[in-house]
């Protein structure tokens, strides 16, 4: 042990060279685990796991700003390409389902988040963009542009997709649902050169667009919205390769993990009871949301659990293709819950944060 902490001392005062070695290293390896122990957003926690583990001991490294940038924009152009067209059909056949399903989930998540910050854990602000639910990575990114702490509220999103992934896969084998196969990527893939073109030069593009105009969370959402605009419209056909999406995943995690230092990493550990009763109350509530889809809409019950999990759409999604369930209806509720989080979730955190205590002296005491 002693010769780790010598060699590790040498690396962090040595050249940034050999400090990113270790990054991209430590990265790899820790995607692989999660990966194998199949867990989602993998790509983005690896790397932003790694990146703690470095800022907090001491090794920080500078992210160039128009890198970090340039990855949230491919980010809100991947979240544009998954939405699917017949989206918007889906929900105005069931809106009555819909309206209580979304609803009621966004509801107890911010009122959850709100009695967190009543306790004084965490700044109002911070809590409650902690506690949205259903659009981690947006969520993460878009709360450092209206003055919340990203980096707990990383901590927050990423922890309550773990434990709503782990809770969907447990429902799953409880109803005798075979557990979902490993997803086989080609890096390689080949894509169409033009297409590609098109959809990198619209996500720098927009991404720089959003910084000059000072949009909050603009790099992420503008974007976002001119690649859903364009895609619906039939101007744009969206192509990234795994590749790209991958490299912009590792991107966002390391600026969001470099930004972590001793004192954050120590305060996340301080709250992490407190922030785990909240995502599991968080859970259950859902759950008996559920509950009622299958009493009074004759929903099955394993749709209904699925549709309303509070995690993230992509480990609902992994889930749901691998059992008997009606899997429009579940990526449908988790996709219209996405979005509505995106425009309801900014003027929610301003307006409960106002009458709540803010914590600023904990807060400045925990920057950089």
């Amino acid at each position: 042990m002693s010769a780790f902490q010598d060699f590790w001392t040498s690396q962090r005062r040595g050249p940034a060279s050999g400090r990113w070695t270790i990054l991209v290293a430590a990265s790899l390896i820790l995607v692989a685990l999660l990966e194998l122990m199949r867990l989602p957003a993998a790509l983005l926690l690896g790397p932003m796991i790694a990146a703690i583990g470095l800022a907090a001991t001491g090794g920080a490294l500078k992210l160039p700003g128009p890198l970090f940038f340039g990855a949230q924009g491919v980010v809100g152009i991947m979240i544009a390409s998954n939405l699917p067209v017949a989206l918007f059909g889906k929900m105005l056949v069931d809106w009555p389902i819909f309206i209580v399903g979304v609803l009621s989930t966004i509801v107890v998540a911010n009122g959850l988040g709100w009695l967190l910050a009543r306790t004084g854990a965490l700044p109002g602000s911070t809590a409650l963009w902690g506690s949205s639910p259903g659009a981690a990575t947006a969520m993460t990114l878009m709360s450092d542009g209206y003055g919340a702490d990203m980096r707990l509220v990383a901590f927050m999103q990423y922890l309550r997709v773990v434990c709503c992934a782990v809770g969907a896969t447990l429902v799953a084998r409880v109803f005798g649902v075979a557990s979902a196969g490993a997803h086989t990527i080609d890096w390689l893939a080949p894509v169409p050169p033009l297409a590609f073109a098109e959809t990198l030069i619209l996500a720098i593009g927009g991404a720089w667009a959003a910084i000059r105009l000072r949009l909050p969370g603009g790099g992420l959402l503008l974007p976002m919205a001119l690649g859903m605009a364009l895609k619906l419209s039939g101007l744009l056909t969206i192509a990234l390769p795994p590749w790209l999406l991958a490299l912009s995943y590792a991107l966002v995690g390391w600026a969001i993990g470099m930004r972590f230092t001793k004192a954050v990493v120590a305060h996340a550990a301080h709250v992490f009871p407190r922030v785990l009763v909240m995502i599991l109350t968080l859970i259950a509530v859902c759950a008996c949301v559920g509950g009622l889809l299958v009493a009074f809409a004759g929903i099955d019950p394993m749709t209904a659990y699925l549709a309303t999990s509070p995690g993230g759409a992509d480990s609902v999604a992994i889930i749901s293709v691998s059992t008997k369930v009606d899997v429009p209806f579940v990526m449908a509720m988790q996709i219209a819950r996405f979005l509505t989080v995106l425009v309801l979730g900014p003027v929610l955190a301003r307006r409960l944060s106002a009458h709540g205590p803010q914590r600023r002296a904990k807060a400045e005491r925990l920057s950089d």
